[in-house]
């Protein structure tokens, strides 16, 4: 159950992102990062899915919650230099901390699984 939530929330954060990014028009290496592992974060969760073994399905959502770790830092970064509206960096940052938790309960329950 969590996957399906992990998954559906993963993409709702990888659309909110770039909807958001569509109207910042300057600082385009944030720009870049933030898309890259705003959408990696899903990918990785979505290819956990037909993970070949329960250590290769931790090991994927591991570098999804990388993932959302660096895309956190963006966000912050995009704030901090006024890139981003504090109210979207604030909406953004809060689904990606929702996704890392959900990681981070789903990596443990694997574990304790397994």
């Amino acid at each position: 159950m969590k996957e399906n939530l992990l998954m559906s929330e993963s993409m709702n954060f990888a659309i909110s992102t770039i909807l958001a990014l569509d109207s910042v028009e300057k600082r385009g290496i944030l720009k870049n990062q933030l898309l890259r592992s705003s959408t990696s974060i899903g990918a990785n969760i979505r290819e956990a899915q037909y993970a070949s073994s329960r250590a290769d399905f931790v090991a994927k959502l591991q570098i999804a919650l990388k993932e959302s770790n660096e895309s956190e830092y963006w966000l912050e970064l995009m704030e901090k230099t006024q890139s981003l509206e504090p109210s979207v960096a604030d909406k953004l940052l809060k689904e990606c901390q929702k996704i890392r938790f959900l990681l981070i309960r789903s990596i443990k329950t694997a574990k304790q699984n397994s």
